[in-house]
């Protein structure tokens, strides 16, 4: 990677967001720890920067989202030089009025998995501050990058669960009366690892659909959820990468900075 700019900012694609790049990129097999990410990293030109790009579920969707490397894609973009990471994803609505082609850019998220490592401190006594799970400055660069063609919401609770299945009805009617507005399976751990490795992370949401509790037909359809994120990929890398232009310097914010005067068990990549 010596003879490359090392890219601060980093894209993880989600369902369906498989490749980022129009013009040509370098590919990095980076190994970790943890093992091999999803795929090797793309490095490309957005906006005059370098940027990296993972897709989250691997080039042809090998990755489940309760079997992820989610440690090593993480791990992977740090040792890069990556500090801030924006993290497309397809998710269900819990509300009506936040139908198919809406955008969000969630600021609070709720983890009902099971099962998934979810930090790099197994030991030591490190304990992570975390209320508030996103980067403010990135979140403001998504939420500032919206596009005509798809509408716009700033905030809501994104609750993550383990899949692969879809919700039941009566558990997406139970999230949607906790006042929660999305869901999705793969934004936890994500956002608490990039908090451990002290990189920004900002979630952008694209709903594909109206989660199980809302519709009386019969439930959530992977099928339909593919065709919905196709049909809108186009203005969403739209959206993407006017965010990576409006992102405000390329060091890690003062707020996703949580280790200041503790001692960790290693030296962060």
């Amino acid at each position: 990677m010596s003879e490359l700019p090392r890219p601060a900012l980093a894209v993880i694609g989600g369902t369906g967001f498989y490749d980022f790049f129009d013009a040509e990129t370098h590919e990095v097999d980076v190994d970790t720890p943890y093992g091999k990410p999803s795929a090797p990293i793309a490095v490309g030109d957005v906006a005059g920067r370098p940027v990296a790009f993972v897709p989250r579920h691997g080039k042809k969707h090998e990755y489940a989202p309760h079997t992820l490397p989610y440690l090593a894609n993480m791990w992977a973009l740090r040792s890069l030089g990556v500090r801030r990471v924006l993290a497309p994803c397809a998710v269900g609505s819990l509300r009506p009025d936040w139908g198919p082609g809406t955008v969000a850019v969630p600021d609070q998220l709720v983890d009902r998995t099971s099962g998934r490592a979810q930090t790099y401190f197994d030991g030591g006594g490190i304990h992570v501050s975390f209320a508030d799970p996103y980067c403010a400055e990135l979140r403001a660069a998504a939420v500032g990058a919206a596009v005509e063609e798809l509408p716009m919401r700033d905030g809501g609770t994104m609750v993550v669960v383990q899949g692969p299945r879809f919700s039941t009805r009566a558990e997406s009617r139970w999230f949607a009366g906790q006042g929660w507005d999305l869901v999705n399976m793969t934004g936890y751990p994500e956002a608490v690892l990039a908090r451990e490795l002290e990189m920004c992370y900002s979630a952008i949401a694209l709903v594909t659909d109206l989660d199980a509790g809302l519709e009386s037909g019969d439930g959530v359809h992977a099928i339909d959820v593919f065709a919905e994120f196709k049909r809108n990929i186009e203005p969403f890398k739209e959206l993407v990468r006017k965010a990576i232009a409006a992102v405000d310097g390329t060091e890690t914010c003062a707020h996703c900075r949580p280790h200041e005067g503790v001692t960790l068990p290693f030296e962060l990549p």
